[in-house]
């Protein structure tokens, strides 16, 4: 017969074996925004990556991309995240529950992430996935401003890899920045470059969102990817933002409908 004290203990030794396996096979989980990096051609870009509390390796976990705009470029590896997305996991960050691998661009001359730096994303985002138990069916593409311009390029390039895209006053035509004054050439050749862009990523789920007095990127330029969509029958939803300027991010992220919709969408097998 065993004592109640023996008993006591087993019952407390199997409860925290169920509760957290990971702690019991000696494997430490970190939590909150962790510093990684990843090479590209010898060259080391950092990102963070948000893992929620509770995570666990017991299962797999949706991934969100999350391209910043021009105004952070740099290899700090830390003042993306005080912005956007990482501002809105700080102020709800119940909301995410998700990996959020947030790559930083190099201030390089380069048009944002339509070269090294766009590289550099993919390979943090497969990087993320293999660390964290991600899904592949359940990877999730958004950015703002230069990085929706990164958002609506790397869709365009990888349209089998997302389940879903969010594009937040994004452009696809020819732009030059009127802060750094780079120039980012048009996402894709020809007269009509937003049905080229379209044409690539209309199987996937979309979302748009634009401030109607935005003044830097002008809203036409979601206004043509809409109608460029619609004219395809793609699954897409548009939000022009009365009255607000350039800052639709915050609005956008903000929103827990928004991030809901974002983590319920999955690849078909």
């Amino acid at each position: 017969m065993k004592r109640p004290g023996s008993l006591l203990v087993l019952s407390l030794f199997l409860a925290a074996l169920l509760a957290a396996p990971d702690q019991i096979s000696g494997q430490k989980i970190e939590t909150g925004f962790l510093d990684r990096s990843v090479v590209v051609e010898n060259i080391e870009y950092r990102y963070q990556v948000f893992v929620p509390r509770g995570y666990t390796r017991s299962r797999k976990w949706p991934v969100i991309l999350a391209l910043h705009g021009g105004g952070e470029y740099g290899d700090d590896g830390v003042r993306h995240t005080s912005v956007a997305l990482g501002a809105a996991i700080r102020r709800n960050v119940s909301r995410f529950q998700a990996i959020v691998v947030l790559p930083q661009a190099k201030a390089d001359g380069q048009p944002g992430w339509q070269r090294d730096s766009g590289r550099a994303a993919i390979a943090a985002l497969d990087k993320a996935v293999k660390e964290f138990n991600g899904d592949p069916r359940r990877l999730i593409l958004t950015g703002l401003s230069a990085g929706g311009n990164g958002s609506w390029f790397l869709a365009s390039r990888y349209p089998e890899k997302f389940a879903a895209l969010v594009v937040v006053c994004g452009f696809v035509s020819k732009f030059t920045s009127p802060s750094n004054r780079i120039e980012y050439p048009a996402l894709a050749e020809g007269a009509d470059p937003h049905t080229e862009i379209a044409k690539k990523v209309a199987k996937i789920p979309i979302r748009i969102y634009h401030g109607d007095a935005d003044d830097i990127v002008l809203p036409v330029e979601s206004r043509k990817m809409a109608a460029a969509l619609k004219a395809l029958g793609a699954n897409y939803e548009y939000f022009e933002l009365p009255k607000v300027n350039h800052n639709a991010w915050d609005p956008a992220y903000n929103d827990a409908n928004l991030i809901e919709w974002m983590l319920k969408h999955q690849k078909p097998r």
